[in-house]
């Protein structure tokens, strides 16, 4: 069985981000990713899903966003590539198609093993696999028994094949917005969910947002320790949005209250035929590799930790995941700082050991 000094699961942005950490710190690690390509889920994403942060705070360490203009938003192919550019650069052993099934205590450290029964042991590992493989699917009122067509918008991406149909995309979120705004191009769509949405203006005073969360410290203030729950997901508009609500297209309606069959019940009393449900409900850690370690996650499959080193297991560590630290850590603005902290415990942690 091969050695190595840290398994990293994922070669996404967070897994890219901890290599290079790693590699600073003077550790080699071995980058596990279950796809083709070092990319993440960025080429899976919808296909008009572009960043909601400029080119300009969308960087990984050592390696500027390319582009001869830094205040646009890349496309969601423009980040596949960038993340491919990035992982190519690093000097990294990275290894594709390499899906882990299992984490396991081994020896003082972990054995890893992987789909057709390869195994690498290693003495740190970090899982770095996100969230897209683990879509959020909540209980809603009779959503079981209806008969339409109900997906998450990880299987989103685009809005041709419901033309002419009568859609209802739940959620509150960033995503949730875009999707049915999108929609009710081609559709009509009604946004609905149980909590308001809540808008952040993209400009302030001539700046984008995020110049703001970096000048004034909200983008790295350490408040993920103080949080149980995320924060409601605020929607970064230039005014589009709130002016195709404004317009009905979409309208935004409270959470239906039953369904029957393709009959979606509102909360006046009406009943309407639906033909497609969109759940724009998020994501949760995608860690089914690490239920063999006794306590590494909660009940509720989240995982234990403190800014992402693991209460449980000595030498396991996260990176990647929603306010790990602060409001950025699941960003390609702000993984890398996580991934640093992470890498620099480890790199003592191995030079002890």
């Amino acid at each position: 069985m091969e050695h190595v000094d840290v398994a990293v699961i994922g070669g996404g942005q967070s897994g890219l981000a901890t290599a290079h950490a790693l590699r600073q710190w003077g550790v080699e690690p071995v980058v596990l990713e279950a796809s083709d390509r070092a990319a993440g889920s960025w080429p899976r994403y919808y296909d008009s899903l572009t960043l909601f942060s400029p080119a300009r705070y969308s960087s990984l360490p050592g390696m500027p966003f390319p582009g001869a203009n830094p205040d646009r938003y890349p496309h969601r192919d423009e980040v596949a590539d960038y993340l491919t550019a990035y992982a190519a650069g690093l000097d990294a052993d990275i290894r594709t198609g390499r899906r882990v099934t299992a984490v396991r205590r081994a020896d003082g450290g972990f054995e890893v093993e992987l789909a057709g029964g390869g195994r690498v042991a290693a003495r740190a590992v970090v899982a770095a696999s996100g969230t897209f493989g683990r879509p959020h699917r909540p209980a809603l009122p009779g959503l079981e028994g209806f008969t339409g067509t109900v997906l998450h918008t990880a299987e989103y991406r685009s809005p041709h094949r419901f033309a002419g149909q009568r859609v209802v995309v739940v959620g509150a979120g960033n995503s949730a917005v875009q999707i049915a705004a999108e929609l009710a191009s081609v559709a009509r769509v009604s946004l609905a969910g149980r909590a308001p949405v809540k808008f952040a203006r993209q400009h302030i005073g001539g700046r984008d947002l995020h110049f703001w969360l970096k000048r004034t410290g909200l983008d790295i203030a350490p408040l993920g320790r103080l949080l149980h729950t995320p924060p409601t997901q605020l929607v970064i508009d230039d005014g589009r949005y709130r002016a195709a609500l404004a317009q009905g297209a979409p309208d935004r309606r409270e959470l239906f209250t039953g369904i029957d069959g393709t009959k979606a019940l509102w909360p006046d009393g009406t009943r309407e035929e639906v033909d497609a449900i969109v759940l724009a409900t998020g994501y949760r850690p995608d860690l089914p590799y690490l239920t063999g370690l006794d306590g590494a996650l909660d009940a509720a499959g989240q995982p234990r930790h403190r800014d992402g080193a693991s209460l449980t297991y000595p030498g396991l560590a996260f990176v990647g995941l929603e306010w790990q630290r602060s409001l950025s850590s699941n960003s390609l603005r702000g993984v890398g700082r996580d991934a640093d902290r992470v890498a620099r415990r480890l790199a003592h942690r191995h030079t002890r050991g």
